[in-house]
């Protein structure tokens, strides 16, 4: 092991080069205005096919919208000593847009690095945990050193449009992948000092909501009914979701459930006209003491009241709504991957629950335990985003001791 932990930490050069090759690849999905993740899964898969690790595979979720009809999700794996388990380490291709590129030092698809850091779109969310999984696993096969369990690496699409074409989609199609006793370490989240391990995540529930009344001119509201003031009203009386979903958890920050309207499309395009319709969307994180069912009864329990009160009609979409149970506190995973962290970095590393969510949820239902965990400067989907050579580099280390 000491010869697999010195390789990893000499191999900086690896972490330049597959950093450089993924940065140039924007893996956008079509929802973001790219072509998916094909051209960056092809680097990948040229890659790790030189570095011979004798199991690859890549399984395509079918999809018309970009020019290759799928998109990618890698499997690797090196095989362990107990070949009837393996560790996943999750991590994801799929970048989001630069944004405005005037806020962008240097072009976002070059890399460009300054000492310690290495700057481009993508270089933390998530390639970072992408490099540290291949230096892990090519320092295994380089020392010929087998792990105590078979290293897996998964490389998946879609995780900042949904997961529908990753991680969800393998679980979903492809089930006999994971055998029974598997565990998931995901480096998509974490801080700058090591110290927390992510092992619970609010349920989410994103709604559309849609509220249909009468248009009319302005001067004669009398022959309308005016949208605008049901939806203002209806805002308001959400709020009243913070008291009844009350409890607190402070494994979590902040420790209640949140329920935040938050985007609202246009009406009518010109003052003087009373909307007939108008659409506003509704954010909540919810804590896993509560059912995402419940919440939803209660919003059409609220909204039932104002269609009563203001003579609108009132329509639900879910855009997207995940849930899923905590891995327990005391879990050996937890705590193998505590005393690995308190051995690299020397942290006592804590345990803590996240209202944003990650593809741990796709294990986390399944019944696996998962930990989210890594050590990120903090810059995902930031104009000038950058990454650390030397945490790739530690946290290669941690998952190889993980492994041990």
């Amino acid at each position: 092991m000491k010869d697999v932990l010195e390789y990893i930490e000499k191999d900086v050069s690896t972490v330049v080069e597959l950093q450089e090759g993924l940065v140039s690849c924007p893996a956008l999905s079509p929802e973001n205005g790219g072509d998916g993740e094909e051209k960056k899964a092809q680097f990948l898969l040229s890659y790790l096919d030189a570095l011979e690790i004798p199991h690859i595979e890549n399984y395509p979720a079918p999809d018309e919208r970009v020019s290759s009809g799928s998109r990618p999700n890698i499997v690797a794996v090196v095989p362990g000593r107990d070949s009837s388990r393996t560790m996943w380490i999750v991590s994801h291709m799929d970048v989001v847009p630069p944004g405005d590129m005037s806020l962008w030092k240097t072009d976002p698809y070059i890399l460009v690095q300054e000492g310690d850091l290495l700057y481009g779109r993508g270089v933390e969310d998530n390639n970072q945990g992408i490099v540290s999984s291949i230096l892990t696993a090519k320092a295994f096969v380089k020392n010929g050193v087998k792990p105590k369990i078979n290293l897996g690496i998964l490389l998946v699409s879609d995780e900042e449009t949904g997961n529908k074409y990753g991680l969800e989609f393998l679980f979903r199609r492809h089930r006999e992948i994971f055998g029974e006793r598997d565990q998931f370490l995901i480096p998509d989240f974490g801080t700058k000092d090591s110290s927390m391990i992510e092992i619970a995540e609010k349920g989410m529930l994103w709604l559309r909501v849609e509220i249909v009344g009468r248009q009319c001119h302005a001067s004669t509201p009398e022959k309308g009914i005016n949208t605008l003031v049901a939806t203002s009203a209806f805002i308001g009386e959400l709020r009243d979701l913070y008291s009844i979903f009350d409890k607190k958890d402070h494994l979590f920050s902040p420790p209640s459930s949140t329920f935040e309207p938050t985007r609202k499309e246009e009406n009518v395009p010109n003052i003087n006209t009373i909307p007939g319709k108008d659409v506003f969307y509704l954010d909540c994180r919810v804590l896993p003491c509560y059912s995402i069912e419940d919440v939803m009864g209660k919003i059409k329990e609220i909204g039932g009241r104002v269609e009563s009160s203001y003579g609108v009609k009132i329509s639900y979409k879910i855009i997207h709504s995940e849930s899923s149970p905590p891995t327990p506190k005391d879990h050996p995973l937890v705590e193998e991957l505590r005393s690995a962290i308190k051995k690299i970095y020397g942290v006592d590393a804590m345990v803590q629950g996240v209202g944003g969510g990650t593809v741990a949820v796709y294990p986390r239902k399944n019944n696996y335990p998962a930990v989210v965990w890594a050590t990120l400067l903090g810059y995902a989907h930031q104009p000038n985003e950058c990454a650390s050579i030397k945490n790739t580099i530690k946290d290669a280390m941690v998952m190889a001791t993980l492994l041990h």
